[in-house]
């Protein structure tokens, strides 16, 4: 821990998505998917734009997700890691330090059995952090940017990673 407080990392929040790519009966499977492995109720995503290929539809609904914060997102976390053996990419962090990773089947989380009517379904996991003081760039008064020794970088969270999780980054 550093001795300034205003420099400690945290977790702000995961962002746990399933994306169904299309409405009906697999959007309702992966919602209650959702909804088992985090015990929330999830809210369904729509389509930003038109793809005639994929035969998408702007507005349409195409998946769900769930946003966790403070405990329960940390928690989430530390299981989703242990699911993936505490291994990360070095490629699933972003510039600001937030990393993302996927799951292959909801069956690998502690008290979930495989329902033939569901199916196979993954997931992916979105990791936010930051430091206090992030709230200057996105509230709506006095709106500012965020100081360059603020900001967290890839190298920081890599560590912050390493050192709350016990995480291993493989290049």
């Amino acid at each position: 821990m550093t001795a300034n407080p205003m420099k400690a990392v945290k977790l702000e929040k995961a962002v746990i998505n399933i994306g169904a790519g299309e409405a009906g009966d697999r959007l309702v499977k992966a919602v209650k998917v959702l909804g088992m492995v985090t015990k929330k109720k999830p809210v369904r995503t729509v389509a930003h734009t038109t793809n005639r290929d994929l035969g998408i539809r702007e507005g349409m609904q195409i998946g769900c997700k769930v946003t966790l914060r403070r405990k329960e997102a940390e928690d989430f976390v530390k299981t989703a890691l242990w699911i993936r053996e505490n291994r990360l990419a070095e490629y699933s962090f972003d510039p600001e330090g937030n990393f993302s990773f996927g799951i292959q089947d909801y069956t690998d989380f502690p008290g979930m059995k495989y329902d033939p009517e569901i199916g196979i379904f993954g997931l992916d996991v979105c990791v936010t952090l930051g430091r206090a003081g992030r709230r200057v760039q996105r509230r709506r008064h006095l709106k500012r940017k965020l100081p360059k020794h603020q900001r967290l970088t890839r190298k920081e969270g890599i560590e912050f990673v390493k050192t709350r999780f016990g995480v291993e980054v493989v290049d």
